[in-house]
């Protein structure tokens, strides 16, 4: 394995005092350079970046990333920028409480779709243009807001600024494509918690926005409308900029290299069937419904809470409730830094008993929550919930990246819209009806993350085992390339479609773990023209 792991050190890239050095930075020792490659960071053989430099604007891995979560970051903010608006909102559209939890229904669902066909518009034409044409198409929606006149209206068009949402999926893909296995918890999670920080952004926001043209003369039934420009603009603004600066992958984007042969065009029936036949992909449609799902349910419903039952007013409120989405600042990235650490010491077995962990803490708080009679333990479990449900969604998609490397895009896609899946079902069941109060849907959520969190122990890979059971014995089963390889025929093998995939299973092997990590690669598994 000497040849495959490399000596920590080993090489001088990021030594030879041409690189910046940043104040933080995650690296992937492990994992060797390759040493011919033309890059600010030191990469891998697929050319992904092992280091990550978050206060770097290295072209192209940490460019995508700063691109990425906030073109994200934009889209939380339009999606979400009526709830701490509800007040004044259903004042002026004479909306029940029927009308306002159809319309949280409705904010969610759409990306449902939007994500499922972001994930084929990655793998097939890039991230790039997929994020930055829906965030534009995305943008007159978000100004249609100013212009409705009755409930119909207001659910119709949080319906359609919901599509925006998928540009997670982007986001996502977009990191896995740019940094190294080693530390891509960390980095997804980090993009990802940055980005979803809008939740608790547009809670702060927005009523600013509102007192200001409020202040300028506007009555509370103008400002409101007037507001939706804010993130209107973003949209193009940010649409713009990921089309005219983003990069699909670290050696060019992919429509060019397809021409040139340097990357390989894909099937996507076969994509799609090798993505839907992964018993795996299931699994984690399920749990990320319910921690990404949770979060995006509270989100809807958590300002309007605190607003009616501790008496609060409208800006008290918005900044209690902004808590719980700016807690991604810190808590999302923890989730996949955590997931990348315990993979150091205990391989994916480890990735996955945090993730299993930190959901199912996340639905304890829940629980806690809706029996919360005080301001100050309201606060304290909807913090600790938000932290263990963020985490959770980092740790999510510090494993997500493993389950496929030919159907990244169309898992992450099927990952995502789970979320949204789980968040209409949850606010459909709970929060849409007089059936239960606020308070009793939040406790009843709670129960149910923890029950829907078990199946995660059902996820088992050969090559690194599950959470009670061990790799598979087979000498051949049990190795990573065998495992990649497996989603190609024999045809494709033949004309060398699965070579990335094979370079994935090399750089995937420190999910081995610590004690296992220098393990020997059976003679053969890796074929000899690869």
């Amino acid at each position: 394995m000497g040849d495959v792991e490399g000596e920590p050190g080993s090489s001088m890239h990021g030594v030879t005092g041409r690189e910046q050095t940043f104040a933080f930075s995650v690296a992937s020792p492990m994992v060797p350079t390759d040493p011919t490659a033309k890059f600010d960071l030191p990469v891998d053989s697929e050319h992904k970046a092992k280091v990550f430099k978050l206060f770097s604007f290295a072209n192209p891995h940490m460019r995508t990333f700063h691109l990425s979560w906030i073109s994200f970051c934009t889209c939380f903010v339009s999606t979400f920028a009526a709830a701490p608006l509800v007040p004044i909102i259903r004042d002026n559209l004479n909306l029940t409480k029927v009308d306002i939890g159809n319309a949280g229904v409705a904010s969610v669902s759409g990306s449902i779709f939007s994500r499922l066909t972001m994930g084929a518009v990655c793998d097939l034409l890039g991230p790039r243009y997929g994020c930055a044409f829906l965030i534009m198409l995305t943008a007159p929606t978000v100004f249609s807001m100013s212009f409705v006149a009755d409930a119909g209206g207001y659910i119709a068009v949080r319906f359609m600024i919901g599509f925006s949402l998928a540009t997670f999926v982007s986001c996502q893909y977009w990191m896995s494509t740019m940094f190294n296995s080693k530390i891509i918890g960390t980095v997804n999670g980090t993009a990802a918690g940055w980005g979803n920080m809008g939740g608790g952004l547009t809670q702060l926001l927005m009523p600013f926005i509102y007192d200001i043209i409020k202040a300028a003369g506007a009555t509370p039934f103008t400002a409101w409308r007037i507001a939706f420009f804010v993130p209107g603009f973003l949209h193009i603004f940010m649409g713009i900029l990921v089309l005219t600066m983003g990069q699909d992958l670290p050696d060019g984007n992919l429509g060019a290299l397809q021409k040139s042969g340097e990357a390989k065009k894909d099937k996507f029936s076969k994509v799609f069937w090798n993505a839907i036949t992964n018993y795996r992909t299931w699994i984690f449609v399920l749990l990320y419904g319910y921690s990404m799902g949770v979060e995006l349910t509270t989100d809807n419903v958590i300002a309007e809470y605190m607003y009616d039952k501790f008496n609060l007013n409208l800006r008290t409120a918005g900044i209690i409730a902004a808590t719980f989405g700016m807690a991604n600042l810190v808590a999302r990235p923890f989730g996949g830094f955590a997931s990348d650490y315990a993979a150091r010491h205990f391989g994916m077995r480890g990735r996955l008993w945090v993730l299993w962990t930190l959901q199912t803490m996340g639905g304890g708080f829940c629980l806690w929550l809706g029996f919360a009679e005080s301001l100050p333990i309201a606060i304290l479990s909807m913090i600790l919930f938000s932290v263990g449900a963020q985490a959770a969604c980092g740790a999510t998609f510090g494993i997500v990246p493993f389950v496929s490397r030919r159907s990244l895009g169309i898992i992450s896609g099927m990952t995502g819209a789970g979320g949204n899946f789980g968040s209409g079902l949850t606010q459909f069941i709970f929060f849409s009806t007089n059936r239960y109060s606020t308070a009793t849907g939040l406790s009843l959520m709670g129960v149910m993350i923890m029950a829907c969190t078990l199946p995660v122990m059902l996820v088992h890979f050969p090559q690194w085992g599950s959470m009670f059971l061990p790799p598979s014995r087979d000498v051949v089963k049990s190795t990573e390339e065998h495992y990649y390889g497996s989603e190609w025929n024999e045809e494709e093998k033949q004309k060398g479609l699965h070579e990335g995939s094979i370079k994935f299973a090399k750089n995937s092997r420190s999910e081995r773990g610590k004690r296992v990590a220098s393990a020997s690669t059976p003679p053969n598994a890796t074929p000899n023209h690869v």
